[in-house]
C-alpha cells in the first residue's frame, strides 16, 4: 500500500480501529466513534463562534476598505478641484506677467521722469536759495543807500 503524506510531512498511519487516518495526534478520538456528546456540542459551538469571529473581522476589513476607497473617492475631487485652481492660478500668473512685461517700458520711464523731476526740485530749490540771498543782497544796497 502507497503512503499518502498529509501537511506535516508525515505518511497517513492505518489506525487501529478503522484503517486509514490523517490524523497523526496521539488522540485517542476517531471521527466514528461514539463519544461524549457534551465535548461534540461544544466543539460545533465553538466552530459557529470561530466562523462568526471570522465573519465580523473580514466585515470589518470590509467595511475599513469601503471607508478608505470613499475617503479616496473624496480626496480625488478636493485633489481634482485643487488642480483646477492651481491652473487657474497659473493662467492668471501668466496673464500678469505678461501684463507686467507690456507695462516694464511704461515703468521705465516713469522712472525717469521721476529722476528728472527730483533733479529739477533740487534746481528749483537751488534758484530759490539763490534769490533769497539776490533779494537779501538788494535790500542791503537799497537801505545803505
Amino acid at each position: 500500500m502507497d503512503e499518502d503524506y498529509g501537511s506535516n510531512g508525515e505518511g497517513v498511519t492505518d489506525s487501529p480501529k478503522r484503517g486509514p487516518t490523517l490524523s497523526t495526534s496521539t488522540s485517542s478520538f476517531e471521527p466514528f466513534d461514539a463519544h461524549d456528546p457534551n465535548l461534540s456540542r461544544l466543539a460545533t459551538k465553538m466552530f459557529q463562534k470561530t466562523g462568526e469571529y471570522v465573519q465580523h473581522e473580514l466585515g470589518t476589513a470590509a467595511d475599513d476598505y469601503k471607508l478608505i476607497e470613499s475617503m479616496n473617492r473624496a480626496m480625488m475631487g478636493k485633489v481634482q478641484d485643487m488642480k483646477q485652481m492651481s491652473q487657474a492660478i497659473a493662467t492668471k500668473n501668466a496673464e500678469l506677467n505678461r501684463k507686467y512685461e507690456e507695462l516694464k517700458p511704461l515703468l521705465q520711464k516713469v522712472e525717469d521722469i521721476e529722476a528728472t523731476v527730483d533733479k529739477l526740485e533740487a534746481a528749483a530749490y537751488q534758484l530759490d536759495s539763490y534769490t533769497i540771498r539776490l533779494e537779501n543782497k538788494f535790500k542791503a544796497l537799497k537801505t545803505k543807500k
